[in-house]
């Protein structure tokens, strides 16, 4: 039986890795239009918005899955299993980049986080807002920081970020709720109904 094209589209992301561990080239041309841009986006924001450090991570990360399809954990999903790789990918380069700099302060050089994040708390007509929520994001310890990217800006449900950083859902959900918390805290000016009662 001959399979066309548009066959692969129907295959799951799973099925595909077991086509590119068996030397499938197809499957993985289908795999990596249906993931570049979503890790690109993601190594994007996450890597002080340097576009060319974000594709050079896309391009290694794909270039990890096509030597080694083998070292992808079948009993996963591809999806949490791929981002578990950008994940850590990027903890690589935050150690690298403090080890070249001497020190952890800086925080204006880590906007890791695009406007796009202005969406995610509504409040898209503020630009001062966005700016001043980068900066309050990356306050945010390393740990708050991205579970809240991934729930609120990389949308990822909250058992997918687990099975990403490998801690319980309950963890996930009280990160999620302290950076909320803390990120609506200290940008309450920007809501004159609420700034009244922090006199």
């Amino acid at each position: 039986m001959r399979f066309f094209k548009t066959s692969y589209k129907d295959l799951t992301d799973e099925v595909l890795m077991q086509k590119i561990a068996s030397g499938d080239k197809r499957a993985f041309d289908d795999l990596y239009l249906r993931y570049a841009t979503p890790l690109l986006n993601y190594f994007h924001r996450m890597l002080w918005k340097d576009r060319e450090k974000a594709e050079d991570f896309v391009h290694d990360l794909f270039a990890k899955i096509i030597q080694k399809p083998t070292s992808f954990d079948a009993s996963r999903s591809f999806k949490t299993w791929v981002y578990s790789v950008a994940n850590n990918m990027c903890k690589n380069e935050y150690k690298r980049q403090e080890v070249r700099s001497g020190t952890k302060n800086g925080l204006e050089e880590y906007t890791a986080v695009s406007d796009e994040t202005v969406n995610a708390l509504q409040q898209t007509h503020h630009t001062l807002f966005g700016e001043e929520f980068k900066q309050k994001l990356d306050e945010l310890d390393e740990k708050h920081r991205e579970a809240f990217v991934f729930r609120h800006i990389e949308g990822l449900s909250i058992k997918e970020i687990a099975e990403i950083l490998k801690i319980s859902e309950g963890t996930i959900k009280s990160r999620i709720f302290y950076a909320t918390k803390y990120l609506a805290e200290e940008l309450v000016h920007y809501q004159p109904e609420k700034s009244k009662h922090h006199g």
